[in-house]
């Protein structure tokens, strides 16, 4: 159809299912637009809970609270320049609306993604042989809607090098370098988020993590087994996973509480290992998230 230039802005908010960008014109010129209520689902997940009646009083004694999956349907038009255009159109949604983890990024002022799959039948309803309407119903087993921006920070083990030993002759300037073995991860969003931390060997003797408010509370993780040179040891809080070399669970070794950011707040992390080495390294990541 006429009046369509590749890379064409159609106005709107702009959406983005894997590769596939709605609301835009694709390179072959097909225009992907986004119905006036094709977006469904994004501004909140159920709600879990259960209300228990109090017996000969009013009201109910409340249950804990939980968000649920966020279930999200996506609805709009594509047109296209020829028939084979809107087929190959229709593969490529079939294909972007996938039954593993996709990623689905909404263009908010702060830009915000969630990892979604496919839930129900992808809907083609066919106008013409160059116009059809469509409808994607996907799921977010994760409800928190994630900034787009990873946190990444990262450092070797505290250390103090420099200065003197005593005796000595005062009045004496003592100078030390010291490298703290800390690092700070924020939260700007509405909801707690789970940080992601990495730790690479050696680290003869497991090592200690602690996590930090800025209201001074802190939370603590030991790791009790050792990690060799190179090893690579990963702690997800959100999936409660310990991996070593990306395979082997070693959820054993690992005790405490799992840390989280709390919202519009930040959490410091140190660490500590029983014997020092200057390779090893700690690295944490995160995104701010919403409800």
């Amino acid at each position: 159809m006429a009046g369509y230039t590749p890379g064409q802005i159609l106005g709107g908010r702009q959406i983005t299912l894997g590769t596939l960008q709605l609301g835009a014109v694709d390179g072959a010129g097909v225009a992907w637009t986004i119905a006036p209520d094709g977006l469904k689902g994004w501004s909140g997940p159920a709600i879990r809970t259960q209300y228990s009646d109090r017996e000969a009083d009013h009201g109910a004694w409340a249950g804990p609270t939980y968000l649920g999956a966020r279930t999200i349907t996506l609805a709009g038009t594509i047109i296209a320049p020829s028939l084979a255009a809107l087929d190959a159109a229709a593969e490529q949604l079939l294909a972007a609306a996938a039954i593993t983890d996709t990623t689905l990024t909404i263009a908010e002022t702060i830009p915000k993604q969630a990892t979604v799959r496919r839930s129900g039948e992808v809907l083609l309803e066919y106008d013409t042989d160059r116009v059809a309407r469509y409808s994607v119903m996907l799921t977010a087993p994760d409800p928190r809607r994630y900034s787009t921006t990873l946190q990444s920070r990262s450092t070797g083990l505290p250390q103090t090098t420099g200065g003197f030993s005593l005796p000595i002759v005062l009045p004496l300037t003592i100078t030390a370098t010291t490298a703290s073995g800390t690092f700070t991860l924020a939260n700007q969003g509405s909801i707690g988020t789970r940080p992601t931390l990495t730790v690479t060997g050696p680290c003869v003797g497991g090592f200690t993590v602690v996590a930090s408010q800025p209201s001074g509370a802190t939370t603590q993780q030991t790791y009790s087994d050792s990690l060799l040179a190179g090893d690579t040891l990963v702690i997800d809080a959100q999936a409660r996973t310990v991996r070593l070399n990306g395979q082997t669970s070693r959820r054993r070794y690992l005790s405490g509480t799992w840390p989280e950011i709390p919202p519009q707040s930040s959490l410091s992390f140190s660490w500590s290992c029983p014997n020092y080495s200057s390779s090893a390294l700690l690295t944490g990541t995160a995104r701010s998230a919403w409800m």
